[in-house]
């Protein structure tokens, strides 16, 4: 089958449109990039890169797709998270947890969200928006006004308490450069994570807690 050619159901292997996602996804953590060859990508799956037309169209499909792979995870477990019985501060503190932990796996995540809403027409601008950055919106208003009104946090502006959290979360695992130029190290490691995860819980916790 040519590269350009359209491949039939019989000739489509077995879960091949999550290990081209999968794939991406490793390709853009590995270079530390938000953008993908799709030559790399035939190579390192072992698929047909027609196979990128089949499922998604072109490769901004593609993206999209992990796009909405990596988000939906993260709006299922901020939703599951919201609905448990616990206190605001044990809540907040899992979550931040948990939010280290996904930019540590995908660590582009952030600026393919930014890109795929700069480049995309104003309906899919607006889909992206309504399907993920809202739902963590609301859950950010809720979680704040929760812990404010037991008297567990301080009133703060969850909006800006996103913005905040979301960013220290991000900036260090999309940050390389910075680690191997200043500090003799790009490899993002798991102790290196949770090295990470507790100073952003304890940094990110003193700042809100009203004792």
């Amino acid at each position: 089958m040519s590269q350009s050619a359209k491949p039939i159901d019989s000739e489509v292997p077995a879960g091949a449109r999550d290990l081209l996602l999968q794939t991406a996804s490793d390709i853009m953590r590995e270079g530390d990039i938000v953008d993908i060859s799709l030559s790399e990508l035939s190579l390192r799956s072992g698929l047909n890169s027609a196979l990128v037309k089949y499922y998604f169209g072109n490769k901004a499909g593609l993206l999209r797709a992990l796009l909405d792979r990596d988000m939906a995870g993260i709006v299922h477990a901020v939703d599951a998270l919201m609905a448990k019985d616990m206190a605001p501060e044990v809540r907040l503190r899992r979550h931040i947890g948990a939010v280290v932990d996904t930019y540590y796996k995908t660590p582009y995540l952030n600026r393919l969200l930014m890109r795929l809403v700069r480049e995309s027409d104003d309906e899919e601008a607006h889909r992206i928006a309504d399907s993920y950055l809202t739902p963590l919106s609301r859950a950010y208003d809720k979680l704040i006004k929760d812990g404010v009104r037991q008297g567990v946090f301080r009133s703060v502006d969850p909006q800006l308490f996103y913005f905040t959290t979301t960013g220290a979360c991000d900036r260090f695992f999309s940050s390389r450069l910075v680690l191997k130029h200043c500090y003799d190290t790009e490899a993002l490691t798991e102790e290196l994570r949770d090295r990470y995860r507790e100073h952003c819980i304890d940094s990110i916790m003193a700042g809100i807690l009203a004792r």
